[in-house]
C-alpha cells in the first residue's frame, strides 16, 4: 500500500505573484505545507508539482527532518495555465507516479498541521473511505441573490449557540484512491468522508488581505505554544544574529565585525524592564567582549560550545527556570537551547531547521536590527 502526496505550486499566480514562495512568517509559503506532508506517518513520498524554475530552486533549498521524502516533478504547460483544473494536475500526476492513494495538499493553507493529516488518514482507513475532504464548521446564515434564505428561517432566527452551522470545504487537503481518481476524473468519488478542522483554517491565501490575516494567525499559533508569559532573561547568539556573519579584514590582517546600533538600543529597553541580558557565542573574540562591555551586557560566554549547560549555570546563579528565558539564534548549535527556552527567536536568514522550531522569525536578517525587532516583539508580548 503506497501513499503519495502532491503539492501543486505553479508560477502564474495573478493576485499575489509567485505567492507559493513568498515569505510568510519568515519562510517561503510552500515550506509550511511541505512540513506537514513530510512529517505525516502515512505518506511515503511527497511531490512538488511545478512549472517554475524559481519555485524549483526554493524547494531544493528545503532541508529539514524527513526531507528525503521530498521530490520535484514537472508540471506540463497545459496543467499550469490559468484555466486548468486542479483535477487535471492530479490526473497527470497519478498517471506518472505509481500509488494506491493520493493526497492533494494546497500550499495556500499554511495553517494545516501534521496532526490534522494524521487524524484524517486514520479516519480514512478506519471507515474504509474511498475519498475524504477537509471542512470547517461555519455558523453563518446564507441567502440567495434574489433574497431567499437557504439554511434558516428568518421568522425563527436561531441564536448562534443553538445553531449547528454547516460544513464548508476549506481546501486544505483531499485524500482519494488513485484508481478511482483516474476512473472518475474527480478528486472526490465513491464513499466520501469529511474531516473537520479548526475554524481558523477556513482562510486560504488567495488575496493580499488574506496574507495579513493568515500571517497573524501563524504567529499566534506559535505564541500559544510558548511556555511562559514572563521572561526574566534574554540571551542571544552573536555571529549571524548580532552581526551579519561576515568576516572583514584590514590590509594588516586584523579581523572586524559589523554590529547594528539598533540592537544596542534594544538591550537598553530590556534593562529598563529589569531583564537580564546575555551573549552566548562559540567564538572567543575580543571584539565581541568589547561590544558586550559597551552595551553593559550582564553575562558574556565566549567560546561557548554547550549553550544548554551554560544556560543551566545562569539559571542557578539567578534562581530562574528555563521557561523564564528568551533566546535568539540562527544555526544548528543554537537548536538544543531554542527547543528548551520559554520563548525562542530566529533571524530571517537563519537555517530552515532553526526557523521551523522557534516561536517567532524576525523580518530582519542578522546584523540588520533583528535583535531589536525580537526585543520589541518580546516586550509588546509581555504587555498583553
Amino acid at each position: 500500500m503506497k501513499t503519495v502526496a502532491i503539492i501543486p505550486v505553479r508560477g502564474g499566480s495573478k493576485s499575489i505573484p509567485l505567492k507559493n514562495i513568498k515569505l510568510i512568517n519568515g519562510r517561503p509559503l510552500v515550506y509550511w505545507t511541505i512540513d506537514v506532508a513530510v512529517n505525516c506517518k502515512w505518506i511515503d513520498e511527497v511531490y512538488i508539482s511545478t512549472d517554475n524554475e524559481e519555485i524549483r530552486n526554493i524547494v531544493l533549498n528545503y532541508n529539514q527532518d524527513n526531507y528525503e521524502k521530498l521530490n520535484i516533478i514537472d508540471r506540463s504547460v497545459e496543467t499550469a495555465s490559468d484555466t486548468a483544473s486542479t483535477e487535471s494536475v492530479m490526473i497527470e500526476f497519478a498517471k506518472n507516479v505509481s500509488s494506491d492513494t493520493v493526497v492533494l495538499l494546497q500550499a495556500t493553507s499554511p495553517l494545516t498541521k501534521t496532526q490534522h493529516l494524521d487524524e484524517a488518514f486514520q479516519k480514512y482507513f478506519d471507515e474504509k473511505l474511498d475519498s475524504l475532504l477537509t471542512v470547517v464548521n461555519q455558523k453563518r446564515f446564507i441567502w440567495t441573490k434574489d433574497g431567499q434564505p437557504i439554511n434558516y428561517s428568518p421568522t425563527s432566527r436561531p441564536r448562534r449557540q443553538d445553531f449547528e452551522g454547516y460544513l464548508v470545504e476549506n481546501g486544505a487537503f483531499y485524500i482519494t484512491k488513485t484508481d478511482l481518481l483516474l476512473e472518475s476524473q474527480s478528486r472526490l468519488s465513491g464513499n466520501i468522508g469529511v474531516y473537520e478542522m479548526p475554524e481558523e483554517t477556513y482562510f486560504e491565501l488567495d488575496e493580499p488581505s488574506d496574507w495579513l490575516i493568515v500571517e497573524k494567525l501563524l504567529q499566534v499559533s506559535k505564541k500559544k505554544t510558548s511556555k511562559s508569559n514572563k521572561i526574566k532573561l534574554f540571551a542571544t547568539d552573536c555571529d549571524g544574529v548580532l552581526t551579519d556573519a561576515g568576516m572583514y579584514y584590514t590590509d594588516a590582517g586584523d579581523v572586524m565585525k559589523k554590529f547594528n546600533t539598533k540592537d544596542g538600543m534594544g538591550f537598553s529597553l530590556l534593562k529598563e524592564q529589569g531583564i537580564i541580558t546575555v551573549i552566548l557565542t562559540g567564538e572567543n573574540s575580543k571584539i565581541v567582549a568589547k561590544r558586550a562591555e559597551k552595551l553593559q551586557i550582564d553575562e558574556v560566554y565566549l567560546g561557548c560550545k554547550d549553550k544548554v549547560t551554560a544556560m543551566e549555570e545562569l539559571l542557578k546563579k539567578y534562581h530562574l527556570k528555563m521557561d523564564e528565558v528568551a533566546y535568539i539564534g540562527d544555526d544548528l548549535n543554537d537548536l538544543a537551547l531554542l527547543k528548551q527556552v520559554g520563548y525562542s527567536f530566529s533571524v530571517a536568514d537563519a537555517i530552515e531547521r532553526v526557523k521551523k522550531e522557534v516561536h517567532y522569525v524576525t523580518e530582519r536578517r542578522g546584523g540588520q536590527g533583528a535583535v531589536r525587532e525580537a526585543i520589541e516583539h518580546l516586550l509588546n508580548r509581555e504587555k498583553e
